[in-house]
């Protein structure tokens, strides 16, 4: 067996740290939780038994499959509309701000992460309020004779929050992906004869899918998991499984069905992640 060289040894004492916090900190918490969902808790007890009764639990109770896909709804319409935002908003800075200027617009656009979330939340409460900011401008200019009562306390709200919360961070794996393309490559699609529309769909397009993919990830797989949004904007109808999952462990007392139930959305969310990255590496080798 061959002796570390001394750059090897110096190498491996500084992945060490990172390493061993990854494993204290990540992979401990997530292996108690696996641990946890195959145990039984009578409100106090805890029966360390292993069983499956926890999945079994899930899987004859439609409560929680239809709070699971309306979660994957919210987060995939959160997604949606996040992205489809951000990806004007990074093409301008790239491409039409001054280079001396783009620090600034990255500047700002990181601006709302001076403020708490919980703050940004309850802003957004203020605004979608019954007698908020929309409604009563809406009044005020003759165009409603009684203030919304859809844009608050159900999805439609928890939408509209996530949506801004999590906008900055799409914006900036796409500014980052347009920012590495050559714009050689978009000057010679021009001289071949191609207009600026199918230059974009045929050449900048693909060459930031690795920004959107990121940005989709970045967005989608927390907000399966965010409770503070749906507890405050969501109302009664507007419940996610983290919520669900929340109150196993605070008020119901049972560590692990809640865990059983983290389990499988965190399985449901890796899925859905794995599909839409091999969906998007097949999509782009049919393009080249």
């Amino acid at each position: 067996m061959r002796t570390p060289t001394r750059a090897q040894r110096r190498s491996m004492l500084l992945l060490f740290p990172p390493a061993g916090y990854a494993l204290i900190l990540l992979a401990a918490p997530l292996m108690a939780i696996v641990l946890f969902s195959f145990w039984t808790q009578d409100f106090v007890t805890v029966d360390t038994t292993w069983t499956l009764d926890n999945y079994r639990e899930i899987r004859d109770k439609p409560i929680y499959g239809a709070l699971l896909q309306r979660s994957i709804m919210v987060s995939a319409c959160v997604t949606a509309v996040t992205v489809i935002l951000a990806y004007p908003i990074a093409y301008y800075v790239s491409f039409k701000v001054d280079p001396g200027r783009k620090s600034l617009w990255l500047f700002l656009i990181t601006v709302p992460f001076w403020t708490s979330y919980l703050v940004r939340v309850f802003l957004w409460k203020v605004i979608l309020g019954y007698n908020g900011v929309i409604n009563s401008g809406l009044i005020s200019a003759g165009l409603i004779d009684e203030p919304l009562t859809f844009i608050l306390y159900n999805v439609n709200a928890v939408i509209i929050t996530l949506a801004h919360a999590f906008a900055p961070f799409a914006i900036l794996p796409i500014f980052v992906a347009l920012e590495k393309i050559d714009r050689s490559l978009l000057e010679a699609s021009q001289d071949l004869g191609e207009g600026k529309l199918r230059t974009f769909f045929r050449v900048t397009l693909p060459l930031s899918m690795p920004g959107v993919v990121g940005a989709v990830l970045i967005v989608f797989i927390p907000t399966i998991g965010d409770y503070v949004t749906p507890e405050l904007m969501g109302g009664a109808g507007g419940k996610l499984i983290s919520n669900i999952i929340q109150i196993q462990f605070r008020e119901l007392n049972n560590a692990p069905l809640g865990a059983a139930l983290a389990i499988v959305a965190m399985l449901s969310v890796t899925a859905i992640s794995v599909v839409f990255v091999l969906l998007n590496r097949r999509w782009l080798r049919r393009r080249q």
